[in-house]
């Protein structure tokens, strides 16, 4: 294979190249422990076997996006734990997030090392908070609450300070910063100032509203999340002798994701180790994209610094990404500035070739949509399944013109941070007729035909409401479904890795995923913000409103803030594993002035074309495609592309409208409403109605707004109605007649005059 990116040839193929893929995400499913310690290092490539073996002593490993570094610091534990170097019980392994936490759990489990502790950094404390309290404070604890917005709306009425929604979030932001750089309210200002943060209030203002949170849970004895570290903290400075059984218990430490320590973290780690030096410290200063939370790279950065016996490994072999994803990630990072990017990492990619990545522009966001969608719809149709999708942006607030777009069309999708899998009502009831079966299944008729596990767990969860075939539709049924099915999949696969397998060894199975929340592959493309999708990869990834304002964001205006944008960027580009769509719109709304352009940090990395050359690719980066005209495409396959486009304007005042929802309801949201509220509920029963039918949720008929704007404007005929955005073609088409009926107060299927043909009528 072409060495990628300009670097020297890569050295032969060996035992330790997994077929082209990172084994950190292609592994076996189900693999049987390795049978010794020697064996835990098979299939590591050279540098990762370094960090397996550096079990003494403090490691650094720089590990790049991609390199296998979760898959190098499982194996050390593993390795350390078989050869009896490491006890389970004395290694602490920290990360996080609760999912990162789990799969480093349950890859230890698939390693033999049952016993290692792998935790969030909040939740360790938690347990030590928990188990000292009553001897280092005494009493009860105080309860944790797990939202602390309303403490700080309560402070801020306390205050006769009013918060919008936005400022009330903002500020609640700025608490857990304050808490997390260790700063107390009366030091806010000045803290703030010099970390060049940009408070949403007066500092003073801030100052004084942090000052009366504490004073409220104070008085209603609770703490928050960052009390728990805070006073963690505080037990092991104050009592020796506490630090010193929590040290005597934990004597190996590994922090993965450490570019993402904040102070308060770092400090706890320190009193963890004591004077001991065993620490494993894994992370990538080009992925510091938490700086707003408090993460600091700097830990990573100094490491060498305040360990300087320490061994030192990079990881740059790209097992995840083909060789033209990994050159504009690479190119990326090239143009960056700073002391993160002096310590960047150039990856090389071990991946065969790949398509070249695709710079779309478009005129307007929902056209840009639109133009995602369809090119999702190409990819579903050649087979690429739905689950290695994701459509990833800038902001949350992005995500509607999103899901907008696939459920029109018919393109079933899930949101990153909803609800976890575990906790989906379906499953929980399928894992509780699954348990049931376990135990008396000989008295189950529905298990009476089922001769092996896969059979057992499709017979019990056809009681649950799967079927072998899916529902139609993309909605709430369809996402039942597909929950189901993944847990089909998953008997399925459990029964291929442990033949002989029970029904009980598979809810013992689900049960160790559930406390892990190591959730099985649900079918649906993924909708998620850059930050959200950290840690996560997938086969084609679209990279949406990737224009100036939006990356980097405006509120961007620091080099520091600039380059973290850029390191965001950096991230998205690498969660693609083989098709990367980067895309932009000229304009926020239809008719728009189109005043945008790309991001400046797309400059240098790809080339124009028009007329024949658009599409075409070529070796130094893509090409830009213009977005698709209107053309013959079938109603079948084709996205339905908008009407005229016009600046959309306010019917009432005639302001200019820009944001979504005002131009759904052709409205300023200030300006009066003159709604039909009788038109307004016979379409809610009626919208209803058509999700019930179609096995969708509701929005996807049409959004509340849309309901609303056509309630205002009660339209007489298909013109008018199309008019009103969320009305495409295709919706026209499919509820044009049923809408503009209920708009004329006839009941639906009420005879209009004309006589339909085969009753009565004349051929």
């Amino acid at each position: 294979m072409a060495p990628a990116c300009g670097q020297p040839p890569l050295p032969p193929p060996a035992t330790w190249q997994h077929g082209h893929v990172t084994a950190a995400t292609h592994s076996t499913l189900f693999p049987q422990a390795p049978d010794s310690a020697d064996a835990v290092l098979e299939g590591l490539d050279p540098e990762q076997r370094e960090v397996a073996t550096a079990l003494h002593g403090p490691v650094c490993v720089l590990a790049g996006a991609g390199t296998g570094k979760t898959r190098a610091i499982t194996h050390r534990i593993a390795y350390g734990v078989r050869a009896g170097a490491l006890q389970p019980s004395s290694v602490l392994a920290v990360t996080f997030t609760n999912r990162a936490a789990g799969e480093m759990r349950g890859r230890l489990r698939q390693l033999g090392a049952q016993g290692v502790q792998a935790r969030t950094f909040h939740s360790a404390a938690l347990r030590q908070l928990q188990y000292f309290w009553p001897k280092a404070i005494g009493g009860a604890m105080p309860r944790l609450v797990d939202r602390k917005i309303q403490l700080v709306a309560d402070a801020a009425a306390a205050c006769r300070i009013r918060l919008d929604r936005g400022e009330l979030r903002d500020v609640t932001a700025e608490i857990e910063w304050s808490k997390v750089t260790r700063t107390v309210p009366a030091d806010y200002a000045l803290a703030a100032a010099r970390a060049g943060r940009e408070a949403p209030r007066d500092p003073a203002e801030i100052a004084q509203l942090y000052s009366v949170y504490e004073g409220l849970k104070r008085d209603r004895a609770v703490i928050d999340f960052e009390d728990v570290l805070l006073l963690t903290v505080g037990i092991l400075q104050d009592r020796h002798d506490v630090a010193e059984q929590v040290r005597a218990q934990y004597q190996h430490f590994v922090v993965d994701e450490y570019q993402d320590v904040s102070p308060l973290q770092q400090r706890l780690l320190e009193l963890w180790l004591g004077d001991r030096d065993s620490l494993c410290v894994v992370g990538d200063a080009s992925q510091t994209i938490y700086s707003f939370t408090g993460a600091t790279p700097d830990h990573l950065l100094d490491f060498r610094v305040r360990h300087p016996g320490a061994t030192v490994v990079r990881l740059v072999r790209d097992y995840r990404s083909t060789p033209q994803v990994v050159h504009l990630a690479n190119g990326l990072l090239a143009q960056a500035r700073g002391r993160a990017a002096d310590h960047r990492l150039e990856l090389v990619s071990q991946r065969p070739s790949g398509p070249e990545p695709a710079f779309t522009e478009h005129n307007d966001e929902p056209a840009e949509a639109e133009g995602a969608a369809r090119r999702i719809r190409e990819l579903i149709d050649a087979g690429v399944p739905t689950s290695e999708i994701a459509v990833l942006f800038r902001t949350n607030a992005q995500s509607e013109t999103y899901e907008q777009a696939l459920a029109d069309a018919g393109i079933p999708y899930q949101l990153r941070g909803a609800e976890r899998f575990f906790d989906r009502p379906e499953v929980r009831k399928a894992g509780v007729a699954l348990r049931a079966a376990s135990r008396f299944g000989g008295n189950d008729s529905l298990l009476a035909d089922a001769v092996d596990l896969p059979s057992q767990v499709r017979a019990v969860l056809s009681g649950e409401g799967w079927t072998p075939q899916p529902p139609a539709g993309s909605g709430a049924v369809r996402e039942r479904w597909e929950s189901l099915a993944a847990l089909v999949n998953l008997a399925q696969d459990f029964a291929a890795a442990r033949p002989g397998a029970t029904l009980a060894d598979l809810v013992a199975e689900l049960d160790e995923r559930a406390g892990a929340q190591h959730a099985p592959t649900v079918q649906g493309v993924t909708l998620a913000s850059l930050h959200s999708a950290k840690g996560l990869e997938w086969d084609a990834v679209f990279l949406v409103g990737v224009a100036e304002g939006m990356m980097p964001i405006t509120y961007a205006r620091t080099d520091e803030q600039i380059e973290e944008e850029r390191r965001l960027l950096y991230v998205g580009v690498t969660r693609a594993r083989e098709r990367l769509n980067v895309s932009w719109s000229l304009s926020r709304s239809p008719g728009g002035r189109p005043h945008r352009r790309p991001s400046r940090f797309l400059d240098g990395l790809r080339r124009g074309a028009s007329g024949a050359d658009a599409g075409r690719t070529g070796t130094g980066g893509a090409v830009i495609d213009r977005g698709h005209p209107r053309d013959a495409r079938t109603p079948d396959t084709a996205v339905p592309r908008r009407q005229r486009r016009t600046p959309a304007r306010c019917r009432v005042c005639g302001r200019t409208l820009t944001d979504a929802g005002e131009m759904k309801l052709m409205r300023c949201e200030d300006c009066p409403s003159d709604m039909d509220e009788g038109l307004y509920e016979r379409l809610r029963i009626w919208r209803a109605e058509q999700a019930q039918r179609s096995g969708q949720p509701a929005f996807c008929v049409f959004t509340d707004r849309t309901l609303i704007a056509i309630a205002e404007a009660v339209p007489d005929d298909e013109r008018e109605l199309s008019r009103i955005p969320g009305v495409g073609a295709r919706k026209l088409g499919r509820y044009g007649s049923d809408v503009l009926a209920l708009c004329a107060g006839r009941d639906l299927g009420e005879d209009t005059g004309e006589t339909p043909a085969g009753d009565g009528a004349v051929s």
